[in-house]
């Protein structure tokens, strides 16, 4: 052959062969793309139907509001459109949050869309053609889900589908069904006749959560919230067990984790790993006292620094829950939207600056049909969106000073808004590494061991104990007494004076943001939410979550100044400074520029001076040297943006 001679074209076979070794070797690098594919990398934005429809948004509804979020909010950043709470459920007469008997179920106990609402699901479609929908506008699809399986399955007593088989699921020569893997002594507490707690540790348990979301995959899903499985109703097994099998997947799945009451750093830690959002604080709705009660738990997360750790694939970011404006329903109420927003316009944008300066997942409640151009300016304004993705160093910034401005603050005392007093006792879970859930010990009387007592005094009252009468045994449901050895240690906890009255570790209904989160009591009652252990480290242990109790004076809290702050720094050198005023009355607030260098540090980086900009009035506010001050409005922020 001569030199340059272009060279024989292969054989119409090797051309093939060589074409389907290349189309091979594509789809094997995508499909590792896909897999390997970093899930949370910012924090999660989007929509969410919850705040708006409750439990009974329909097809129609949804896809309209997934048309307006393509439109007006995937530009900026917003893309997961997301299905809340109890698609499976048949909107009709006798349904509600906690009734029983109207899911729809497959064949093998596995939630599938009511068809009434989601029509498009005939022909066991589930939510594919939905999803096939919304991938094409450009955003992804997200579902919400109870932990576990339905009591409806279990009643019925589903077999478990196999999915490398497509049958049931056998193992040791038998087929297992929903009533071997369901946990009957830990349901959801606030939804006790929906959703109870599967056993992981056996086969047949992690076989009927990986069809679950194999299932879920199949449909197109890109996102799950999984609710009644953190906080109080803390299930760690059920959660890494969800996340093990998101990892088996080849399409990658966003991990949401909630409800948050009761959550601490301590408790975090062990599952941030595993997830990419998780609720640290109870439902947020639309009043002010939710808002602020967000400002103490999300310093706490900051300093722990839990915003952006590892997660799931990823990263994980601790969630305040979705931003309720615009046009809603109310809670747990079985109807649409019919109501605006009670949030002043400066109480809403006080919460969409704490949620950008804290790095919170940003999800939109309200039914964006109705949205107005008030309520877009504010979830839209670009630093805000700049500092909830891209900023660094957010931290809580204790260096601020103010001072109140209308007549009936010259005295100087603090109004009722400022000080948070509580009569008696709080009692409250934490984790069992956690240094004050230590100290529990058992007291005699009668030479009979029947009180679980705890010190919570300091100083002159150290000694002062708070304790519980100690009941065996064990009354099931039907008050006969149980004889399960798992359970021979474990005990009820009991007012002495009051009859048939049990310490209940988990809250008994869905809580908000706002309110205190204590143990309750309840009718006394054979389940893990009322059974308590005491371990050789003094920790009282509870059953249902494996969280530990404690217990303080409410009397001894010391005040809280109605004014917050927080800091952050952007990717290019900007210092962001954030003023709130929780306060009834106008406030002004200053903060020394040294202050801000003391905090900062290195990401300090101040050359001769520093340009400020308000970035809500986008008011320039030309050179600042020595302290930026501010006149905040009643329950508002100001925002400045800073280069030097």
């Amino acid at each position: 052959m001569e030199l340059g001679a272009p060279a024989c074209p292969p054989p119409p076979w090797r051309r093939r062969l060589l074409c389907s070794a290349a189309l091979v070797l594509f789809l094997c690098l995508w499909v590792t793309s896909k897999a390997d594919q970093q899930l949370a990398e910012l924090p999660p934005r989007g929509w969410n139907s919850y705040d708006s429809f409750s439990w009974i948004v329909d097809e129609n509804a949804y896809m309209q509001n997934a048309k307006i979020l393509a439109e007006k909010l995937l530009p900026h950043g917003y893309q997961y459109a997301v299905i809340d709470f109890l698609w499976y459920r048949r909107y009709v007469d006798g349904a509600y949050t906690d009734s029983y008997g109207f899911d729809n179920i497959d064949e093998w106990g596995r939630p599938f869309p009511d068809l009434q609402r989601f029509p498009s699901s005939k022909g066991d479609k589930g939510f594919g053609q939905i999803a096939n929908k919304v991938h094409e506008m450009g955003l992804k699809f997200g579902i919400h889900l109870m932990k576990g399986i339905s009591t409806q399955a279990f009643n019925a007593n589903t077999p478990i589908l196999d999915i490398h088989t497509g049958k049931s699921y056998v193992e040791n020569g038998r087929e297992w069904t929903a009533r071997d893997i369901g946990l009957v002594h830990r349901t959801c507490a606030w939804m006790p006749h929906g959703f109870m707690s599967v056993n992981t540790d056996i086969g047949a348990g992690r076989a009927f959560l990986r069809s679950l979301y194999r299932q879920y995959a199949d449909w197109g899903v890109d996102f799950v919230k999984v609710d009644c499985i953190f906080g109080t109703d803390y299930s760690p097994k059920e959660i890494t067990t969800v996340s093990e099998l998101l990892r088996e997947h080849d399409r990658p799945i966003v991990l949401s984790i909630s409800p948050g009451t009761e959550v601490t750093t301590a408790l975090a830690e062990n599952i941030s790993e595993y997830v990419n959002m998780y609720r640290i604080t109870g439902d947020d709705w639309d009043n002010w006292k939710d808002v602020s009660s967000h400002f103490t738990v999300s310093s706490t997360f900051a300093a722990a620094n839990k915003i952006g750790a590892m997660g799931l694939r990823g990263r994980s970011w601790p969630d305040l829950d979705m931003l309720p404006f615009g046009w809603l329903t109310d809670p747990g109420a079985n109807q649409g939207p019919h109501r605006t927003c009670n949030l002043t316009f400066d109480e809403q944008k006080s919460q969409m600056t704490l949620w950008s300066m804290a790095r919170s997942p940003l999800m939109y409640g309200g039914d964006l049909r109705h949205l107005d151009d008030s309520t877009l300016s504010i979830i839209t304004n670009p630093t805000l969106l700049k500092i909830n993705h891209y900023s660094k160093n957010n931290m809580q910034f204790h260096y601020v000073h103010g001072e109140r401005t209308s007549i009936m603050g010259d005295s100087g005392h603090l109004s009722s808004e400022d000080l948070t007093k509580h009569d008696g006792m709080i009692v409250g879970l934490t984790s069992c590494a956690d240094e004050k859930a230590n100290g529990w010990f058992v007291l005699s009387q009668d030479g009979k061991s029947d009180h679980i007592c705890r010190n919570y005094g300091t100083g002159n009252s150290k000694n002062i104990s708070f304790c519980l009468g100690k009941t065996k045994p064990l009354l099931a449901s039907d008050d006969v007494i149980m004889d399960n050895e798992e359970y021979q240690e474990k005990f009820h906890l009991g007012v002495v004076d009051i009859n048939d009255s049990c310490l209940d570790a988990s809250a008994s209904r869905r809580q908000t943001a706002s309110e205190t989160n204590l143990l309750m009591f309840s009718r006394c009652k054979w389940h893990a939410k009322q059974m308590w252990e005491l371990n050789d480290r003094g920790n009282l242990v509870s059953s249902y979550s494996r969280l530990c109790a404690t217990v303080e004076s409410s009397k001894e809290g010391v005040g809280v100044t109605g004014l917050r702050a927080w800091i952050a720094t952007g990717n290019k050198g900007e210092i962001y400074l954030a003023f709130f005023n929780l306060d009834s009355t106008n406030r002004k607030i200053s903060a020394r520029i040294s202050d801000l260098e003391k905090v900062l540090g290195k990401a300090f980086v101040r050359k001769h001076s520093c340009s400020c900009t308000e970035v809500w009035s986008g008011k320039n506010l030309g050179v600042v040297t020595e302290e930026i001050s501010a006149v905040v409005n009643p329950h508002g922020s100001v925002l400045f943006e800073m280069t030097c």
